[in-house]
């Protein structure tokens, strides 16, 4: 994952409000030309090539064509190949090269949601946590490996109308049950396993590194590593956000990851309790002081790399996006990123999570942002 069962951690459309037909089912597309994309020309094309590459290494590995089934739009993965390799041989920094490279070689797609264009746009971030490889004074809060008994079943292997689904668990004599939650995790479910990864002193910034996916950790020695999402125990993500609103701590139209934050750290008595509402549990492997990688396998490029959702779309594609920016509704964030990553969250046609780096400016920008917008989706030419 994404990383992550990323972000967006307050904002999720309302449930009496959201479709039940799977999301692979909802999706429309509208062909667009690639130069006509609004705001196309200002953008910064050999920045977003240079973003794509690596993905398109990935897809030449994985040798599979471009299925989506909804739309019944299937690309040889020959077309794909041959995109790849023209890619490869745009010099790298031509942004006019670039540039002409994406508008003749893919044809863009307005994406819609059973008609519906405009969705919803979070951020997430790469968070920074203090920790520790031995536990002892502040640093009382684990951070666990993936544990040998967690089974993961991809379900479209076994019925094509669960495509995109899948299921985590533990065997118990021969059957399949549930994987403790977060609750029993945090009443010691897994201690004295010997699983734990780090430790680390803050039970709420560990919880944020769940939701975002990877992170950087301070050790006490000063030195830096990165850990990065390697499971889940199968559980749906909650967000909690969403329980405040109801509860009437937090409102609708200020609701926020610092909002959030905050609450929960004014409120520490009843913080272990709202958290554990979120019974997803992430674990982690540790990454050195290598990039960030997404659910693609490749690194996240900040403001490039985007979080969609997967039971939708293949991976390592581009998109255009236009939405609000996140510090400044006046503005439009246009640009074109790669699906190189996924969350819990994200859920449905129109729905992105854009990776902002680290930093506070990113912490900032993606702890405010629930932009309203709308993407395309490029794909390579083909049939012609």
């Amino acid at each position: 994952m994404l990383a992550l069962m990323v972000s967006a951690c307050s904002v999720q459309p309302p449930p009496d409000t959201a479709p039940t037909r799977p999301a692979a089912d909802r999706l429309t597309l509208e062909p667009r030309r690639v130069d006509q994309l609004p705001g196309w020309v200002d953008d910064q094309h050999s920045d977003a090539l240079s973003a794509w590459r690596p993905s398109c290494s990935a897809l030449q590995r994985a040798a599979a064509p471009v299925v989506l089934e909804a739309p019944g739009l299937t690309i040889p993965f020959p077309t794909v190949a041959e995109t790849c390799r023209a890619a490869a041989a745009v010099p790298t920094g031509d942004d006019a090269a670039a540039r002409r490279f994406f508008e003749t070689r893919f044809q863009a797609y307005a994406v819609g949601d059973m008609g519906t264009v405009d969705g919803l746009f979070t951020g997430y971030y790469e968070p920074e946590l203090r920790g520790s490889r031995q536990p002892g004074g502040p640093y009382t809060v684990p951070l666990y490996h993936r544990p040998p008994d967690l089974v993961t079943v991809n379900l479209g292997a076994f019925r094509d109308d669960l495509r995109g689904r899948r299921l985590a668990g533990r065997l118990v004599d021969g059957r399949l049950v549930p994987y403790p939650d977060r609750a029993a995790i945090d009443a010691g479910a897994l201690a004295h396993r010997g699983l734990e990864l780090l430790w680390v002193d803050d039970a709420i910034d560990a919880f944020f590194l769940h939701i975002q996916g990877s992170g950087r950790v301070v050790l006490t020695d000063g030195s830096v590593t990165r850990v990065g999402y390697a499971a889940q125990n199968g559980h749906a993500y909650f967000a909690i956000g969403r329980e405040l609103i109801r509860r009437g701590l937090l409102s609708r139209e200020t609701v926020s990851m610092p909002a959030i934050r905050g609450w929960l750290a004014a409120h520490p008595a009843e913080a272990d309790a709202v958290m554990e509402l979120n019974r997803s549990f992430v674990f982690f492997r540790e990454l050195g002081t290598g990039p960030i990688v997404g659910a693609q396998g490749v690194a996240l490029t900040p403001e490039r790399s985007l979080a969609v959702d997967r039971s939708v779309y293949p991976l390592g594609w581009p998109f255009w996006i236009d939405v609000q920016a996140p510090l400044d509704t006046e503005t439009r964030l246009r640009r074109l990123m790669v699906a190189q990553d996924t969350g819990g969250a994200i859920r449905g046609p129109v729905r992105g999570d854009v990776f902002w780096g680290h930093g506070k400016t990113a912490e900032r920008k993606a702890g405010v942002m629930k932009s309203s917008g709308r993407y395309y989706l490029l794909l390579p030419r083909f049939g012609t």
